[in-house]
């Protein structure tokens, strides 16, 4: 890569933003000519550069990790855990959080213009990898003079995030913790994921891909993308206790296609409001690099070839009731690990919250994360 020069400015009411001037060459073969990476950070970094902490985000998270989202006007996505007196604090730490490549949120992504057209990327944006996504947050980090991490830490594909920091840079990552998370994606997770990319692409206004400009995205496609997806964040159990077989304000069935059970409004809720926050095109891009995400394949098909590298201390979380990543994962890693000799620890928590407890209120997960940190800091 060329020798970088870096600009900042903020746009929109977004996140700060960093140019990375390219060539930036990826996985796939293909090189963009610049990137652009929104990022926010919370407190200082201390005099010798010992307290910053990378958080990564899930699927289709973002940088708004402790400060309202600038489009739905939401709290950020992790306020149980990062602001004052919590386990993230900034007080203590210097905390970082970059939206991803391939986002929607101000990086660079399907929806940003190709220099060498003047037009908006669409289809024609490169395919990226998960590495591709850290290889540009630790650009941004040497930007902001952090050479390396306290932590890095990061829920699901933040989760595998923090995995390949750990192998592509394991000189800069003291501590990992990984929650709710894999090494690779299965066949079933590469199904469902699938069936939202299908049926994002066969809503007409998807237009293959070019749909920038005409006020007129796919939503409904995106819409139905969500709740499939929304559907492997919850648990059965969860389902159940929170709708069960209950109707949505009537009496009796309506013997149509109405929502007439509490669960179908809810889903399309859920639908209904994530397309006004997120961009089709991204979606088909970030759910396609976590499906070629496979951390030992990368590594000459042997998991613990991963870790052989680093001194990083892990700490792996997972849910009892999460059956997108289920605590078999996690313990797929910490044999890698232990195998590489790293130091790891693990915990599976109980919640009937599935995979989504990482991002809900689960009092243990915060005491797990803080005194993980506090250990490190002692």
């Amino acid at each position: 890569m060329a020798s970088l020069a870096f600009s900042d400015d903020r746009r929109f009411g977004l996140a700060r933003h960093v140019t990375l001037p390219g060539p930036f060459a990826l996985d796939g073969g293909s090189t963009l000519a610049r990137v652009e990476i929104a990022y926010e950070t919370y407190g200082h970094l201390n005099a010798d550069g010992s307290n910053a902490i990378l958080i990564c985000h899930a699927l289709t998270g973002d940088q708004h990790v402790a400060s309202a989202h600038p489009i739905t006007g939401k709290p950020g996505w992790w306020t149980r855990m990062v602001g004052a007196g919590k386990p993230i604090d900034p007080a203590r730490h210097f905390i970082v959080c970059a939206n991803v490549l391939g986002s929607c949120m101000g990086s660079s992504g399907p929806g940003s213009i190709d220099p060498a057209t003047g037009a908006p990327y669409a289809m024609h944006f490169p395919v990226i990898t998960i590495r591709d996504m850290v290889r540009t947050q630790a650009l941004l980090l040497d930007h902001l003079g952090v050479r390396t991490l306290e932590a890095a830490i990061g829920g699901s594909m933040g989760g595998m995030q923090v995995l390949e920091w750990c192998t592509t840079f394991p000189d800069r990552v003291r501590a990992a913790v990984v929650i709710a998370s894999a090494p690779r994606h299965t066949a079933q997770n590469i199904a469902f994921h699938e069936v939202g990319r299908q049926a994002i692409m066969a809503d007409p206004r998807w237009r293959g891909g070019d749909y920038y400009g005409t006020d007129d995205p796919p939503s409904a496609g995106l819409a139905v993308a969500r709740m499939a997806a929304h559907i492997t964040y919850l648990s059965e159990a969860g389902l159940h206790e929170k709708f069960g077989r209950r109707l949505q304000n009537r009496g009796q069935v309506g013997f149509g296609f109405d929502a007439d059970f509490q669960v179908e409004s809810y889903l399309r809720h859920q639908g209904i409001s994530f397309v006004d926050r997120y961009d089709a095109n991204s979606y088909l891009y970030i759910t396609r690099a976590t499906d070629y995400f496979d951390l030992a394949e990368e590594n000459g098909g042997l998991l613990a070839n991963a870790f052989k590298g680093s001194r990083a201390r892990f700490c792996l979380v997972s849910f009892d009731t999460d059956w997108l990543y289920p605590t078999s994962e996690s313990r797929t890693i910490v044999h890698a690990l232990n195998a590489a000799g790293a130091a790891a620890s693990f915990v599976e928590l109980s919640s009937p919250f599935g995979h989504d407890a990482f991002l809900l209120d689960v009092p243990q997960l915060n005491a797990v994360v803080d005194g993980f940190l506090r250990a490190g800091e002692a």
